[in-house]
């Protein structure tokens, strides 16, 4: 039976973290954009019914404003957070901490705080207002995610149009965190599901899911998990819209950020202007169906790396035709089945080719480890998988992770709990391990290469029921968001895309790519999905019509 609640709220400690430091302006030397397009490291991107009454959120002024009225700024610039400073090199950011409600329901009640960072425009001229940023998780740090997309060549027109606010959103890193305190070598180590390799696999699943999410409870501290959701989420981008001095404000959000820019187009349609959605979940939230699309995502994603991996047959030897490399994937699998190679197992390698899949600028790295794995070189494997291949891959987590001793809490111990309160919160999911079992059964043969893994029993089977219900998207409104989506992706495959698009009606374009991976804006190298998004954003010119790019 699942819980009934996490602990009560607590105050927040007096010693949260408040950051201040050097005055805007002296953040400001030496920012000259032109002269920073080069030297920062490679992104990858993104890497997904209620009991109680919430106020309409589309009837909450964070500002305190009669609607109509003119909200004035209230942040304070200054240095950022040592490691965010460091993370935006050779660009320069300055941060700021705005108090939200803890409980919407309850505004003037206890408070957390929201970390947020701006790169400002250059142009006074040009610039129209500001840009929210998310990359994607739930539960991904996005306060260097501006630098990144400029290191990756955002368009100086886009640069020049907004102060790009990015952020750590409420949960996570240096906002009022959750973490459930996983450690390393524990059980919990990922918040995509392990491939069951039998049913008894699924059982045994449930065991260690239940045991996680009595963890989160146990560890909430501060009250704050129960309220970690995309609701609330949407709502602390309208208060940092309304503490940012703005009527309205902009939204770029990548994977698991296309649910929450949905849900805030959804719920604050009045102060949602240009939003643009990149790699579509399908709604406002990651339930079991979407979950379950990951499965499909690679089976139509894997085909791209197996024709990749069979050109190259004498360099890695995984197979001269695509069908070959496919036959290697299931034989390489069910032998580290039987008998991992220094603790790598098919489970494991099924989620490193997973993952991926999410670039092709992965695939030498993924043909190497599998290349070394096939060779009985656990030792050369494991270490390329917990170091290169994951660098910046989603927050959600895949494998085990490195830099800390067994026992010590894990790196990504705060994303992974970011993750699961926010999906588990977010939608209530089937408590039956009866249901997941079937449901493995049935998506190991739709899906072999995956099925039985994003199908298998998660901690939301164990979670409290949400406090409210998922956001529903809004038909009703101007047409402001235009959805980017690649054919081939697979982790939000096109399936995805429609369905939001659906959803939204007339207010939504679809762009729809001929490409492979995830992520399509700046990230993903097509010209036409870049130019039409980068005139949405800079010029508010929204296609007539949904739009098909060819392969770039």
């Amino acid at each position: 039976m699942k819980p009934t609640h996490f602990r009560s709220p607590h105050p927040i400690p007096a010693d949260a973290p408040q950051h201040g430091g050097a005055s805007d302006g002296a953040q400001h030397q030496g920012r000259s954009r032109r002269a920073r397009r080069r030297g920062v490291a490679l992104l990858t991107v993104l890497g997904l019914a209620g009991t109680l009454a919430v106020p309409a959120a589309a009837d909450v002024r964070p500002d305190g404003a009669e609607p109509g009225g003119e909200p004035a700024a209230q942040v304070e610039w200054g240095a950022c957070p040592a490691d965010v400073a460091a993370g935006a090199v050779p660009y320069v950011l300055t941060c700021a901490s705005v108090p939200v409600p803890l409980d919407y329901s309850d505004p003037d009640g206890e408070q957390i705080t929201i970390e947020i960072s701006r790169m400002a425009s250059d142009n006074p001229a040009e610039r129209r207002g500001v840009l929210l940023l998310n990359p994607g998780g739930p539960g991904g740090s996005g306060l260097t995610q501006s630098t990144l997309l400029a290191s990756q060549g955002l368009p100086d027109t886009v640069l020049d149009a907004y102060d790009l606010i990015g952020m750590d959103t409420r949960g996570v890193g240096h906002s009022t965190r959750v973490d459930c305190e996983f450690t390393v070598g524990g059980d919990y180590f990922g918040n995509v599901p392990p491939y069951a390799v039998d049913d008894a696999a699924v059982v045994e699943r449930a065991k260690v899911v239940e045991a996680a999410a009595e963890q989160c409870a146990a560890n909430d501290e501060n009250g704050l998990l129960r309220h970690v959701s995309t609701a609330n989420m949407a709502r602390d981008l309208d208060s940092i819209r309304a503490a940012l001095g703005e009527e309205k404000a902009s939204f770029l959000g990548y994977s698991y950020g296309s649910s929450l820019g949905a849900a805030y187009a959804s719920m604050f349609p009045g102060t949602a202007d240009r939003v643009v959605l990149d790699s579509i979940v399908g709604d406002t939230h990651l339930d079991r169906e979407g979950l379950r699309r990951f499965a499909q995502g690679m089976e139509q994603t894997f085909p791209d790396f197996a024709r990749w991996a069979a050109k190259r047959d004498t360099a890695y030897g995984l197979g001269r035709t695509p069908a070959q490399v496919r036959a290697d994937y299931f034989e390489t699998a069910e032998q580290l089945d039987r008998s991992p190679v220094q603790g790598v197992d098919g489970t494991l390698f099924r989620q490193v080719v997973f993952v991926g899949l999410y670039s092709e600028r992965s695939y030498g790295r993924t043909a190497q480890a599998w290349q070394s794995l096939r060779a009985g070189d656990g030792a050369a494997a494991r270490s390329l998988l917990e170091t290169d291949l994951f660098e910046g891959v989603p927050s959600s987590g895949t494998v085990p992770s490195s830099g800390a001793s067994s026992g010590e809490v894990s790196p990504i111990s705060n994303a992974l709990s970011v993750f699961l309160a926010t999906t588990c919160n977010d939608v209530e999911w089937p408590e039956d391990v009866n249901t997941y079992r079937k449901a493995v059964a049935e998506d190991r043969k739709k899906f072999p290469l995956f099925g039985a893994a994003s199908a298998n029993i998660v901690p939301c089977a164990y979670w409290p029921e949400p406090i409210e219900p998922p956001v529903q998207v809004a038909e009703a409104g101007r047409s402001n968001v235009l959805i980017l989506q690649n054919r081939r992706d697979p982790v939000t495959p096109l399936a995805g895309g429609k369905q939001l698009h659906e959803k939204f009606g007339d207010r939504s374009r679809l762009v729809t790519v001929d490409g492979s991976g995830h992520g399509v804006y700046v990230l993903g190298g097509n010209a036409c999905a870049l130019n039409v998004a980068t005139t949405y954003l800079v010029d508010g010119e929204m296609p007539r019509r949904d739009v098909s790019c060819r392969a770039a």
